[in-house]
């Protein structure tokens, strides 16, 4: 089985994998009704979607319908006014079919003029300790992408008690110094304020070559099913306290969860590095020309 362990301060004891629900966006009814059963048989209870994920929240209805109790559920805004961020919060919870969401995220809020709307008078985050009082969310969280991200996150915990993160995590990305410094910066401070660290892009292997003629199934090409996707499960489930968030890719929800429940050890560099030389693994950001997906 997944490990689990605390959701930082939510009392909520999560698995370590997180069912990333931005897979089922583009998929049928009957698809996520199958990749749904297969997260459910590994144990997964956390589940993460977002309102700009597609159809992602309108095909986890019928699930939640049987399961919500059994799931905690999070969901994302991407709006930064207030008015805006409640508008689809509420329409998020009217596409789930439920009268709350345990986490709802400010999601991507990386741009400084959209975290200064966002946290200022009248922004997103006020809104969402609103819906907070009311019963409509129970915490609120901060989602972001790209090499500035984990100084942007220390930035929001500044402002406003988040009570969890999300952003990029794998070999790749932690070869670059500053991301590195910032990123234990962060979960250092995360650590000492109880706040959740969830981590995306375990298994990317780089940005969609030109020539690439494969169905895309994210917005970058995945690793493939093999050691080197196992490595970068390991590499992130063997750092404590670390949550690992599915692909949106969701051919590869089988192999994660193996991968998972391996209890595989720490990668050593010279696996990591090899792995790299032979798929081709690049960073998916790089502070310039590819900083924005």
């Amino acid at each position: 089985m997944i490990s689990t362990q605390p959701f930082g301060r939510t009392g909520h004891d999560s698995t370590r994998v997180i069912f990333g629900a931005a897979a089922l966006g583009g998929m049928s009814q009957s698809r996520a009704d199958q990749t749904l059963a297969v997260m459910s048989a590994a144990g997964i209870n956390h589940i993460d979607t977002a309102a700009s994920y597609g159809e992602s929240e309108l095909r986890l209805r019928d699930f939640l319908s049987d399961h919500r109790t059994d799931h905690f559920l999070a969901t994302k805004t991407g709006e930064r006014t207030g008015s805006a961020a409640r508008r689809e919060l509420e329409t998020s919870l009217e596409r789930l079919g439920v009268d709350h969401v345990d986490l709802i995220q400010l999601h991507n809020l990386v741009e400084p003029e959209e975290f200064e709307v966002a946290h200022g008078a009248g922004g997103a985050v006020e809104a969402l300790v609103a819906a907070r009082d009311e019963g409509l969310v129970r915490w609120i969280g901060v989602t972001g992408h790209g090499t500035r991200i984990a100084d942007m996150h220390l930035r929001s915990l500044d402002r406003f008690d988040f009570d969890s993160v999300l952003l990029p995590y794998n070999a790749s990305m932690m070869q670059n110094p500053a991301y590195a410094t910032a990123f234990d910066a962060l979960v250092a401070r995360c650590a000492t304020r109880r706040v959740a660290v969830q981590t995306i892009k375990s298994v990317a292997r780089r940005r969609w070559p030109a020539e690439s003629t494969e169905p895309h199934y994210a917005w970058y090409e995945p690793l493939p099913e093999g050691d080197a996707l196992r490595r970068g499960v390991a590499f992130v489930l063997n750092r404590e306290g670390l949550f690992l968030n599915t692909s949106s890719d969701g051919r590869l929800l089988p192999a994660i969860i193996a991968a998972a429940t391996a209890d595989l050890p720490m990668p050593t560099d010279s696996e990591l590095g090899a792995d790299m030389a032979d798929l081709g693994i690049t960073p998916l950001f790089d502070g310039a020309e590819l900083e924005r997906i």
